[in-house]
């Protein structure tokens, strides 16, 4: 059985890995998404965010990040869930333990940037209370055409 765990540096290169797959195999992987990536700690970690993974046996089966935004406002980004891993909805209780998590600490709201050609995933986030709010002209990912936001306040 897999269970959800915090961040540790060991995992840096399953972040890396897992979110450049997705981006390759859906859109293309941005200058920001590599920055990102090869430096979680610098950009989301230190400045007070968090990532969680999902595993099994050591394993990296999916993972999930909470980026810190303004305020106490967190962006939910870089899911990503191993290609063989897919179908068991590791995607959805990463999702559910975020919010779970969200709501403990008190966050304001969650926020997210996708692209509605992901309508099975934008169906997930509807489903979980996210709803769609405009995106902003200086968005920073280029593929994104759709933002959404769960407040808890």
């Amino acid at each position: 059985m897999w269970s959800i765990v915090p961040y540790k540096s060991t995992f840096a290169k399953d972040f890396y890995e897992l979110n450049i797959e997705w981006l390759e195999t859906y859109f293309y992987v941005e200058d920001f998404d590599r920055e990102v990536l090869l430096n979680p700690e610098k950009y989301i970690i230190t400045p007070g965010g968090h990532i969680f993974f999902a595993v099994e046996n050591d394993k990296v089966l999916g993972t999930v990040a909470l980026m810190k935004a303004s305020g106490n406002n967190f962006e939910l980004t870089k899911m990503a869930v191993r290609i063989d891993a897919r179908g068991k909805q590791i995607g959805q209780k990463l999702m559910q333990y975020c919010i779970d998590f969200a709501k403990k600490q008190n966050f304001d709201s969650l926020f997210l940037y996708s692209n509605t050609k992901l309508e099975n995933a934008i169906h997930i986030y509807r489903k979980y209370g996210f709803i769609e709010i405009p995106v902003e002209p200086d968005s920073p990912y280029e593929r994104s055409n759709i933002k959404m936001v769960l407040s808890f306040s």
